[in-house]
């Protein structure tokens, strides 16, 4: 996230299993690429025939007569990779219940790209191959492969603004939706209503037996590999039951109960240090993060690790003789795959996130212009991982099968070297912005809720957003000060907190002191208390010693601070300031739009008085 000069950078707490989720597809990427390297060397080296013998070797599971037989690619394919796609299920679920996705209107832009970066390929691709033996194979340039676009961004460091992988990664969360339901729909094989209805009982089942209490993880894989089996047996490709898993493991925000239960039990174990003291605090501690989250850091680095460069191993050694290469270039597959992930995916996505914007329908991540528009939308092209599974469903005939994939190779490495160029030049600050007005306050003000200072039905209203901890915050408050004593009783000032945890660890509970004090109706007198008396004074000690010489009742005071009785009210802040765009601390909105001017009080001034 770009910041303006002046003003304190912040991350949403809530996007943390997010920035945790781009650095393992970012580290993957290394081993994906040199699992790709590795699999193309041995497939055109003198031992090409190990390669084929291995992966073409047969794995048998026979269970009380019932079999299942595959060869190593397939297991690959049909089995680990499902646990992929179970992650996937579990970050969309994450996604649409506490992240990204929840803001409807900030997730609008990024979705209809997708779908635009999914539709204008594969249109690309059939205008080579309708009618002809690779008429199938559209889906293949369907997908973005997010770990490979983020290498490629950690190679531009911070010469990317952070909202580009945001934008990528949400792009790229509905486009795996949209790869996963047409592999679901039309790459399924004959389809055995019987054990498809099998699948449908049994995640039924995991639906309502969740009503009755959380899953550990012991009975979620159990119920996993039945429906696994059950899906493989139906025909549909068992992958999709990873997905279908993930999206129904439970997902919540750590709940207040839960947490001090587990304290509690931990202030016990360190009092009668025993074994079952011990396993009784570990378990509350671990039921009181959602199921989701825990999966998700336990499995993902397995699949990013270890499972996608196992896929890429076994699926990326194409022969590249010259026989095939010239075959390849001649191939309405190869051209139509080159063409539907280097063209399409860079027109599609660009020209509906720039229409989507024109439209009103919502905005582009903070620091996000036309050029870094452009640079994702061509980056967006490498369609690797998911690009080459399709391609295995798509072609019986290994010749088919194998020019597909050199199409695949090629448009990706296409993709990552214009989409690398396109983003080094477009560089990392907000010039060249697309046309679009600036960020609405998304939450209104509400007089019962909110602090006010001034008349409640002034002419003018400035919402502040602000940090007590933040040398920003602070230098402004004198301004703020002159703008009432300018404007007199036509202002009101509402003050919202927005205390950025990760750089001032001392704010949140700064921000719940002065909550505490309104509850007292003295809320201002410690707000001015704390962006006056220095950053280094905002200790629980200190904030009690604010009270004391306030003549406030200390004692209610510290009990509020100590069962963190108006934390909800601040996250209720922190959760408008994200879903508001509020680029850093001090923010403030004038006639209820973000003030992109300067924090000087003609400034403000000006800008209140022109709405």
């Amino acid at each position: 996230m770009t910041t303006p000069p002046g003003r304190t950078p912040w991350t949403d707490p809530t996007d943390r299993p997010l920035l945790a989720f781009l650095r393992t597809e970012t580290g993957s990427a290394g081993l994906l690429l040199a699992a790709t390297l590795l699999a193309l060397l041995w497939a055109n080296s003198p031992f090409s025939d190990a390669y084929d013998d291995l992966w073409g070797s047969y794995l048998t599971i026979d269970f009380a007569g019932a079999e299942i037989r595959e060869d190593l690619r397939h297991w690959v394919n049909d089995g680990l990779m499902a646990l992929f796609f179970f992650v996937i299920g579990l970050e969309v679920r994450r996604g649409l219940t506490l992240g990204e996705l929840r803001d409807r209107r900030a997730a609008a832009v990024p979705a209809l790209a997708a779908l635009a970066g999914m539709a204008v390929p594969a249109l690309v691709y059939t205008a080579f191959n309708a009618g002809g033996e690779g008429a199938h194979g559209w889906g293949i340039v369907m997908a973005t492969d997010i770990a490979f676009v983020l290498g490629a961004l950690a190679l531009l460091g911070p010469r990317v603004p952070t909202g580009v992988r945001i934008f990528l990664l949400m792009l790229a969360i509905v486009d795996d939706i949209g790869a996963i339901a047409v592999i679901a729909v039309f790459y399924a094989e004959a389809v055995d209503l019987v054990w498809l209805g099998v699948a449908a009982a049994l995640l039924a089942a995991v639906v309502v037996g969740r009503r009755f209490g959380e899953w550990r993880g012991p009975v979620y894989a159990v119920a996993g590999v039945a429906v696994w089996v059950a899906v493989l047996e139906s025909g549909v490709h068992p992958t999709i039951a990873g997905v279908l898993m993930g999206m129904l493991v439970a997902v919540h925000p750590p709940r207040r109960a839960d947490i001090e239960r587990a304290a509690n039990l931990a202030r016990v174990f360190r009092r009668e240090p025993s074994a079952a003291a011990g396993r009784a605090a570990t378990l509350e501690v671990s039921r009181s993060v959602s199921a989701s989250e825990r999966f998700q850091a336990v499995l993902h680095p397995w699949t990013s690790y270890v499972i996608v460069p196992l896929f890429a191993l076994a699926n990326a050694g194409v022969a590249l003789d010259g026989e095939a290469l010239s075959r390849a270039l001649r191939s309405p597959i190869t051209l139509g795959v080159v063409a539907g992930l280097v063209l399409g995916k860079a027109v599609g996505i660009a020209t509906a996130s720039g229409m989507a914007v024109r439209l009103g329908i919502g905005p582009l991540p903070s620091g996000v212009g036309r050029r870094h528009l452009a640079g994702a939308a061509t980056l967006a092209g490498i369609g690797f991982t998911v690009s080459l599974f399709v391609a295995e469903l798509a072609f019986e005939d290994p010749a088919l099968r194998a020019e597909a994939k050199v199409g695949v190779l090629a448009a990706s490495l296409i993709a990552a070297l214009a989409g690398y160029a396109l983003l080094r030049r477009a560089g990392g600050g907000e010039r060249d912005a697309p046309d679009q007005p600036a960020p609405e306050l998304a939450v209104a003000v509400d007089p019962e809720f909110d602090q006010i200072g001034g008349p409640r039905d002034a002419p003018l209203t400035l919402v502040a957003y602000g940090d007590y901890a933040c040398p920003h915050t602070r230098a402004v408050h004198p301004v703020l000060g002159e703008l009432r004593r300018r404007l007199g009783d036509d202002l009101r000032v509402v003050w919202r907190h927005l205390p950025i945890e990760d750089v001032h660890p001392q704010a949140p509970l700064a921000a719940e002191a002065a909550e505490a004090a309104g509850e007292q109706g003295r809320f201002w007198a410690m707000h001015d208390r704390l962006l006056t008396g220095g950053p280094l004074l905002l200790d629980p000690g200190d904030l009690v010693a604010h009270a004391e010489a306030l003549g406030l009742d200390v004692e209610h005071l510290a009990e509020d601070l100590r069962h963190r009785v108006h934390a909800p009210a601040v996250a209720e802040d922190v959760d408008g300031a994200r879903r508001s765009g509020v680029p850093g601390t001090p923010s403030f909105f004038v006639g209820g739009r973000l003030h992109t001017g300067g924090h000087d009080a003609d400034a403000l001034e000006a800008a209140l008085r022109s709405r």
